[in-house]
């Protein structure tokens, strides 16, 4: 069986406990793996080799400390097809995405901020001619990142990544049910030649190892991707002990789709953001919005669309929609399912589990679901479901499809579709999201800021807002 171990000190290494968790495949429904079940102990250690790296990682030339990620990156580039199986197997998402879009963006993110190490600068500012003051961007030390099941290499290595590049180390926990290609990462740093401590791996829970991580007092920052819920626990120790925090967390995103769209780009692109990765994604167009005069149209075809998603086996290549990434969490959605239905939704395609033949007969797979006739105010569609389920609701002027798409406690992203400019630009300002998508959905540059508002966020990543997240300011005044 294989193992997911923690990567500490520039070695791997079981959980201090010997304990360890099941690492279920779950497109088969079965244990294919273990994982470190670590606790306080392991994080110990863990911060206590990112303290030790931190002096002469953070006073390495930038230029220095660029080679390293891009060593990484070549190496990740040059295991595409190992990465994507791993990360098909851990989540049940097609080894298709992950081949061409998860460890791609790995790859893009240690590049990008390989780059970015040697591009961040400070400012200058003459005071008169008395003075000269000047700012000093300086790492932290060792810093927390945890990381979400969903896009398990894809978003550990954008958080990774900046603080790295900004000088700081790392103390990375990924999520339990998706460990493999953290695994696999550490293996990659040691050949990489990374330094010992200056990246580190602590697998397990989150209460037996994330909370002990956040609640460090040698961990001066703490990046955090996943619920609501749990951010708001981080967000609660941040403020104790004085530590900054970004927090991407939930959403509960609107696709708004405009009569005056171009309706043969906009439907198939309302429904790839509905379903992508089997809708387990937090930035997925989970409410559809379309004005009443192509209502019927709109939400005819996307029924007809989603029906023909080829639910199946994740390894093979005709597969679109892959298996939910536990039984708890298909349990949670086919109880989001059942509250639909007693709230007095409409049933549009889907609504049940999905048969797959063969070997992925006992997975955890959820036909993709379109549901119609519920209110804005409905637990439907005001909770967060993160599965293949969408609703669709008409709209009949602008101002009323802005308050729908506000109505929830959510902001993180929203997609509108029209050809009209004005409306285009007047509306995106009006959305309470964190990213508007115009005309497009993820559609990503990674020198923008990203993050959400409401209970979607706190804070900003990305670009130059990553490595200003990842480091601290003092200002410098020098008479003259």
């Amino acid at each position: 069986m294989q193992e997911a171990l923690n990567y500490i000190d520039g070695r791997h290494a079981p959980a201090s406990s010997g304990e360890w968790l099941d690492d279920v495949d779950p497109a088969v429904g079965a244990a294919y793996a273990r994982v470190a079940s670590s606790d306080a102990r392991d994080v110990d250690r863990a911060v206590a080799a990112a303290a030790r790296a931190f002096a002469a990682w953070s006073t390495a030339p930038a230029s220095e400390r660029g080679r390293a990620l891009r060593r990484l990156a070549r190496l990740i580039e040059r295991d595409t097809e190992k990465l994507a199986r791993a990360e098909s197997i851990d989540s049940g998402k097609p080894l298709q995405a992950a081949r061409t879009v998860d460890i791609p963006r790995a790859v893009q993110n240690f590049d990008f901020f390989a780059d970015a190490a040697t591009q961040f600068a400070s400012e200058a500012h003459p005071t008169d001619e008395t003075a000269l003051n000047y700012t000093l961007r300086q790492p932290l030390g060792a810093v927390a990142c945890i990381s979400p099941w969903n896009l398990p290499l894809y978003l550990l290595t954008w958080k990774i990544a900046p603080a790295l590049a900004a000088g700081n180390t790392v103390v990375a926990k990924p999520s339990e049910v998706t460990p493999m290609t953290a695994h696999l990462l550490g293996e990659l740093c040691t050949e990489a030649g990374l330094p010992a401590g200056v990246l580190n791996l602590v697998q397990g829970l989150g209460p037996r190892a994330g909370a002990p991580l956040c609640a460090h007092r040698e961990i001066k920052a703490i990046s955090f991707t996943g619920s609501t819920r749990v951010g708001n626990e981080i967000a609660r120790e941040a403020a104790a002990s004085f530590k900054k925090a970004s927090l991407e967390m939930g959403g509960k995103n609107p696709t708004l789709i405009f009569a005056d769209a171009d309706l043969r780009e906009a439907v198939p692109q309302a429904m790839r953001a509905a379903f992508s990765n089997t809708g387990q994604i937090c930035l997925c167009g989970s409410r559809t919005l379309i004005e009443k005069s192509v209502y019927a149209r709109v939400r005819d075809e996307l029924v007809e669309r989603v029906s023909a998603l080829r639910v199946g086996d994740p390894l093979e290549a005709s597969t679109e929609q892959g298996a939910l990434v536990s039984r708890q969490h298909l349990d949670k959605v086919m109880g989001c399912l059942a509250v639909a239905r007693e709230e007095g939704g409409r049933i549009l395609c889907g609504g049940g589990r999905a048969s797959v033949a063969g070997r992925c007969a006992n997975g955890f797979f959820v036909q993709p679901t379109l549901i119609e006739g519920l209110g804005p105010a409905c637990r439907t569609n005001q909770e967060e479901i993160f599965g293949p389920v969408a609703t669709v609701l008409p709209f009949e002027s602008a101002g009323e499809a802005v308050e729908l798409a506000n109505s929830t406690r959510y902001g993180l992203a929203a997609s509108l579709w029209t050809r009209d400019l004005s409306r285009a630009h007047r509306v995106a300002a009006q959305l309470h999201s964190g990213i508007v998508w115009v005309n497009c959905w993820m559609l990503r540059d990674l020198r923008t800021p990203f993050g959400g508002v409401k209970e979607s966020g706190l804070g900003r990543e990305g670009g130059m807002d990553a490595m200003r997240f990842f480091t601290e300011s003092k200002n410098v005044c020098v008479k003259l």
